[in-house]
C-alpha cells in the first residue's frame, strides 16, 4: 500500500478540488483542513519529545528531497516506514530480486512463480519503541519509566519480507524471509541489496491459486479440442462466448492430494459476444467434467457425462443500465450529495490515523486485506488507552448444499485458495463512498515477481448514522440530542461471481463495528425441462440458485487496557438466566446476567445462544472503574449460524474452525489463519485452530486472541437476481465498564437549528401546558 502522497478526494459530488497531493515529511499531515500547517500543540509535543530522549547515536536525517534515477525506485532509510506500513513497491520488488538472485541455477530462478510477498509483522515490542520514539504523534508513554529516562536505540531493527515462492518445474512451495535493511538505493544493472534470512521447502501443500494461472486455465480448456466439441452439441462454435471459471478441487479423497496442482473449472456461456457486461453467469454450462493440471497447464480428465440443454436466454439477466439491460430507469431519484466544507475530522500521517479520540493505523496483506492496527481511545486524563492490536478478516469459506455435481464441489476457502486483498477493487472510479475520502493504495507481486498496484484501494471516509442519544424532560419540554457520526474503512473484493465489502466502523461511543457486505451475481446451476430440485431455488426457466452458506473469520488480537507488553486479559461468557421460583422471585418476573470465566481454550470454543443473549467480555484483570469493576470490551453476536452439513462433509476437514462460533487462544506469532497457512487441496484433517487448541492452553491472564466465526445462510430469492441487493452481517465490540459513563456525552450539538434558519423555515414552539402551568 501507499500512502503517503495519496490524495484526498471528494467523490460524486460536481466541481470538487482534490486537496493537494503531499511529499513524505516529518510534517505531520493534517487531512481535515487540507494544506494546514502543523499546529502549535504539534509542535510543541515534539519539542517535548526531544527533551525526553536520550539517544545511544544520533538519528540521521533523511534529505529533504532525495534524488531519484530516472525510472529507478529510490528507497530513504528504514525509519522513513513505520514497522507495521505495508511493503511499499520498492520494498516488494527488492524482496523478489533478492529470492530470484538466490536461485541455484537458471532454470530455478525461471521457474519461480511468487504467491505472496508481504510484510513480516515485527514482535509487539518494537511497534511500542517506534511509535514512542520514532514516528508521531510520539507517545513515550507506551513504555515503561526507567531510572534517568529512557535509553533509546539509534534506530529500529530492519524490515523484513516474507515470500511464498511456488516452483513449477518442481511443483514445491517455499517460504523466504529477506531482510530489507539495505533497501536505500537505485538498484543499478540488475543488483539488489536485500539479505536472505532464511529459506524452506513446505511439503505436502499447494499454494493459493493466481490471477495469471487461471487466465491460463481458460485458454487451456477453450483450446481442447473434446471440449469444443461438447460445446458444438449444445449449439456453441463461437469460443469468445464460453466463460471458464476455475475453482480450487479441495480435498475429497487421495485424487486431490497435493502432489498435483489441480482445478476443476465451472463452465458458463454468454449469449452475445458484443456485449462486455453481459452476465455470462445466468447460462451455466453443465454435464461436463474437466480436471486441469494447473502446473503443466494441460487438461489431464475430461467426460462429456451429460447432455445439458443450455438455458434460455433470460431477459431480466442483465443490471446494466437503462436501455442496455432493456429496461428504464427509475426518474425521480434526486441527487444526494454528502459536503464538508470545512473538510473532515480525521487526520491521517502515513498510516496513523487519528479522528476524534480514537487512533489506529492502517495495514493491507494480500490475503486478508485491509488489517487495523493498535486500536485506541484517548481518554482524557487517563490519556491513550489500547483496545486491540490487530484486527482482521482472516478466511471466508462458502459450503453449498446441493449434493448433485460439480455443486458439492463447491466449497471455496476465498481468503487462503485466492487472497480477498490481491482481488480487491480500486475505487478511484465509482462512489463507493460518499464525502471526503481518503484513499490508500495497495501494492503486490504478481505471479512473475512484478509490481502490481491497486489504486484508491482503501476507503477512509466519515458518515452521518443518525441519532446517537437524545431525551426530552416532559416537563420542561427542554430536549437535548446529538447525531452519530462514524469513521469508515472499507475494500470491495470480487472473487469470481460473489462481491464481498469488509468495512471497520469506529462510533463517537466507543463502539467498533465489522461489518461485511454480500452483493454480486449468484452461481447457477441448469435444470432440464420440468425439473425441479428441492436444493435450491428456481430462478428463471432452466436455472435454478443453489441453497449454500458464507461463513467468515474475524482474528482479534485484543489488548484492552494494556499497554505494550502486558498481558492482563481474561475473557468472560455472560447469559441471562431467569430466576427460579422461590422466595427470590416471588412475582415470577426476575432474571439476571450470570458471568462464566473462560479459564483455558477447550472450555472456550463456544458458540452463540440468542435465546440467553449470550456474549463475551474481554477484561483487564489489573484495572478498575469508578465503582471497583474490571474494566473492559464486550463481543456482542450479530446474526449468525453453524454449518448445515453433516460431521462426516469433506469440506468440514479443512474447515474444523467452523464448528464452533467463538475460539480464543493465547496470542501465539506463527498462529495466524484458522485453516492453516495453505488450505488449498489440503489433505490433513483439523489443520490450525481446530489442533491448535488441543493444547488447553490457560486464558486466566494473558495476550488473548479471539476467533469469531459469523455467517449466513443464503436461501435464494428471485429478488436476488441478475444482481443480489446487499446483505449484511457482523458484530460489534462495545465498552463494557471501560469508561466511567458515556463518552458520547460530550459530543456538541449539530448545527440543525442555524440550517433550518439559513433556509428560512422556521421551527414551532413547543406547546406544553404543563410548562405554562409552572
Amino acid at each position: 500500500m501507499a500512502a503517503a502522497t495519496e490524495k484526498a478526494t471528494t467523490c460524486c459530488i460536481e466541481d470538487a478540488k482534490p486537496a493537494p497531493v503531499r511529499k513524505a515529511s516529518n510534517v505531520l499531515q493534517d487531512w481535515s483542513v487540507a494544506g494546514s500547517a502543523p499546529s502549535e500543540d504539534q509542535i510543541s509535543k515534539r519539542a517535548t519529545v526531544a527533551t525526553l530522549i536520550r539517544s545511544v547515536d544520533s538519528l540521521p536525517q533523511p534529505a529533504a528531497n532525495p534524488t531519484a534515477t530516472k525510472g529507478i525506485p529510490i528507497m530513504l532509510r528504514a525509519q522513513t516506514s513505520h514497522p507495521l506500513d505495508p511493503l511499499s513497491a520498492a520494498e516488494i520488488s527488492v524482496a523478489v530480486a533478492t529470492v530470484r538472485a538466490a536461485g541455484a541455477t537458471p532454470e530455478v530462478r525461471d521457474s519461480m512463480r511468487f504467491v505472496e510477498v508481504v510484510l513480516v509483522e515485527p514482535e509487539k515490542h518494537v511497534v511500542a519503541l517506534a511509535d514512542a520514539y520514532f514516528f508521531p504523534p510520539f507517545q513515550p508513554s507506551l513504555l515503561p519509566r526507567t531510572k534517568g529516562g529512557p535509553v533509546i536505540p539509534s534506530k529500529l531493527p530492519p524490515r523484513q519480507a516474507r515470500l511464498v515462492v511456488y516452483n513449477k518445474r518442481s511443483n514445491e512451495t517455499s517460504i523466504w524471509i529477506v531482510e530489507l535493511s539495505e533497501v536505500h538505493a537505485a538498484t543499478r544493472g540488475g543488483h539488489h541489496r536485500g539479505k536472505v534470512i532464511s529459506s524452506k521447502v513446505v511439503a505436502d501443500v499447494q499454494p493459493p491459486m493466481d490471477a495469471v494461472e487461471y487466465a491460463e486455465c481458460e485458454a487451456v480448456v477453450k483450446d481442447f479440442p473434446p471440449f469444443r466439441e461438447a460445446m458444438k452439441k449444445r449449439g456453441i462454435e463461437d469460443m469468445d462466448l464460453v466463460m471458464v471459471d476455475p475453482w480450487c478441487v479441495g480435498y475429497h479423497s487421495d485424487a486431490d492430494a497435493p502432489s498435483r496442482r489441480l482445478a476443476k473449472p465451472l463452465i458458463f456461456c454468454r449469449t452475445e459476444s458484443d456485449c462486455p457486461m453481459e452476465n455470462g453467469y445466468a447460462r451455466p454450462v453443465e454435464g461436463i467434467y474437466v480436471l486441469v493440471d494447473m502446473q503443466n497447464m494441460v487438461v489431464v480428465e475430461f467426460e462429456d457425462r451429460k447432455l445439458v440443454p443450455l438455458p434460455p436466454a433470460d431477459p431480466l439477466r442483465n443490471y446494466t443500465p437503462g436501455e442496455t439491460r432493456g429496461g428504464v430507469d427509475r426518474s425521480d431519484v434526486k441527487p444526494l450529495q454528502i459536503i464538508q466544507p470545512e473538510g473532515p475530522s480525521f487526520r491521517v500521517n502515513g498510516y496513523f490515523v487519528e479522528w476524534q479520540k480514537w487512533n489506529f493505523r492502517i495495514g493491507f496483506t494480500p490475503r486478508e486485506g485491509l488489517v487495523i492496527y493498535s486500536v485506541a481511545y484517548i481518554d482524557g486524563s487517563r490519556g491513550r488507552r489500547s483496545v486491540a492490536h490487530r484486527l482482521s478478516f482472516v478466511e471466508m469459506v462458502v459450503p453449498y448444499g446441493d449434493p448433485n455435481d460439480p455443486h458439492y464441489r463447491k466449497n471455496a476457502f476465498d481468503a487462503g485458495e485466492d487472497g480477498l486483498g490481491k482481488n480487491a477493487h480500486s475505487l478511484k472510479k465509482g462512489c463507493d463512498c460518499l464525502g471526503y475520502i481518503k484513499y490508500f493504495d495497495a501494492h503486490f507481486t504478481n505471479f512473475t515477481g512484478g509490481i502490481e498496484t491497486i489504486e484508491n484501494c482503501v476507503c477512509l471516509h466519515e458518515e452521518d448514522h443518525g441519532m446517537l442519544w437524545k431525551h426530552q424532560d416532559w416537563r420542561t419540554g427542554l430536549a437535548e440530542v446529538r447525531r452519530s457520526r462514524r469513521l469508515t474503512v472499507s475494500f470491495v473484493c470480487t472473487v469470481a461471481n460473489y462481491e464481498y465489502g469488509f468495512f471497520w466502523h469506529f462510533y463517537q461511543d466507543g463502539k467498533i463495528e465489522a461489518e461485511v457486505k454480500l452483493t454480486g451475481i449468484l452461481s447457477l446451476g441448469a435444470l432440464q425441462p420440468g425439473e425441479i430440485r428441492k436444493y435450491g431455488t428456481t430462478i428463471a426457466p432452466g436455472l435454478y440458485a443453489p441453497v449454500h452458506q458464507h461463513f467468515f473469520v474475524a482474528r482479534m488480537d485484543m489488548a484492552v487496557d494494556c499497554k505494550p507488553g502486558e498481558t492482563f486479559n481474561q475473557v468472560v461468557e455472560v447469559n441471562v438466566k431467569v430466576e427460579e421460583p422461590g422466595k427470590n422471585n416471588v412475582h415470577n418476573n426476575a432474571f439476571y446476567a450470570e458471568e462464566k470465566l473462560l479459564r483455558s481454550e477447550m472450555q472456550a470454543m463456544r458458540d452463540c445462544n440468542p435465546l440467553s443473549a449470550r456474549h463475551w467480555i474481554i477484561r483487564n484483570t489489573r484495572t478498575v472503574n469508578r465503582t471497583g469493576q474490571l474494566t473492559g470490551y464486550k463481543l456482542v453476536p450479530g446474526s449468525n449460524c453453524l454449518p448445515l452439513a453433516g460431521s462426516e462433509a469433506k469440506f468440514l476437514r479443512r474447515a474444523a474452525f467452523l464448528k464452533h462460533n467463538l475460539w480464543v487462544t493465547p496470542y501465539a506469532r506463527d498462529e495466524m489463519y484458522p485453516g492453516g497457512e495453505f488450505p488449498n487441496q489440503n489433505p490433513r484433517v483439523g489443520e490450525g485452530l481446530a489442533t491448535w487448541v488441543n493444547q488447553n492452553r490457560s486464558l486466566e491472564e494473558t495476550d488473548i486472541v479471539l476467533w469469531y466465526v459469523f455467517g449466513v445462510t443464503h436461501i435464494p430469492r428471485l429478488e436476488d437476481w441478475p444482481v443480489m441487493p446487499v446483505e449484511h452481517i457482523g458484530f460489534r465490540l462495545m465498552p463494557h465498564g471501560f469508561f466511567n459513563c458515556s463518552p458520547a456525552v460530550d459530543v456538541p450539538p449539530s448545527t440543525c437549528d442555524l440550517d433550518l434558519k439559513d433556509n428560512g423555515v422556521t421551527g414551532k414552539p413547543i406547546q406544553n401546558g404543563l410548562l405554562a402551568k409552572l
